[in-house]
């Protein structure tokens, strides 16, 4: 299986070093300084490619765009360009290409998603908790909250519309990422926190994810998929 690697800042070397345990070549690597506009999507330069991981910056729309064009299929962890999703979703309906999508590609955090989910739907009920929805990340990360966050929230939302959650982020030094919810009472409180070590686990599932999506058509969340891998 052939590989590009789109953006290739922290996370594209990662996923470079660990492409060959999942079967890949990696015959393409781009980043900005040669992608600008998403110039550097060319039939040459992605002949042979089967799936592009792409954890670029900025031209998130453009490469997806470009890479339907060129019949490539994707996985994209970029985040902070969620008000082009329904673009992104047209464009891959047209051009017929498989994409997956995630804001985080860790198993630990969709185990982490899917526990945020059923404990404020059993919460609902109780009237007398507040919730909160919590993160830290390195100093260098540009959006707050993040995009997992933002999801931890819409899940938590989703099963119970009525409760406030209050959301907070913080941005300091080179943690990796934490993410935490709770539910306060006068008499007691629920914790459940997700703590990343490192990126490793974001890259080995971005691989696994593009392992997954080769053959395939459409548009798919990683939440959906992640346990299917």
């Amino acid at each position: 299986m052939n590989l590009a690697i789109i953006g290739y800042g922290k996370m594209g070397r990662l996923i470079d070093q660990l492409a060959p345990e999942y079967g890949f070549d990696v015959l393409a690597k781009l980043e900005g300084s040669n992608n600008g506009g998403a110039r550097g999507i060319t039939a040459e330069s992605f002949r042979g490619v089967d799936v592009a991981v792409d954890f670029s910056a900025a031209s998130v729309l453009q490469n997806i765009e470009r890479l339907g064009e060129l019949g490539v299929n994707a996985v994209i962890g970029t985040t902070g360009w969620t008000q082009q999703l329904e673009q992104a979703r047209s464009s891959v309906q047209r051009t017929g290409i498989g994409l997956v999508w995630s804001a985080n590609y860790s198993i630990g955090v969709n185990i982490f998603l899917q526990l945020a989910s059923e404990a404020s739907r059993l919460a609902a009920r109780h009237t007398e908790y507040g919730a909160w929805a919590w993160e830290i990340h390195h100093a260098a990360k540009k959006d707050a909250p993040s995009g997992t966050l933002l999801k931890v929230v819409n899940e938590m939302r989703r099963t119970d519309p009525a409760r406030e959650v209050s959301v907070s982020s913080n941005r300091a030094g080179a943690n990796p990422g934490i993410h935490e919810i709770g539910f306060d009472s006068a008499a007691d409180t629920i914790t459940i926190r997700h703590t990343a070590r490192s990126r490793e686990g974001f890259a080995r599932g971005a691989l696994r994810a593009a392992r997954w999506v080769i053959g395939k058509h459409g548009w798919f969340e990683f939440q959906d998929i992640a346990f299917e891998l």
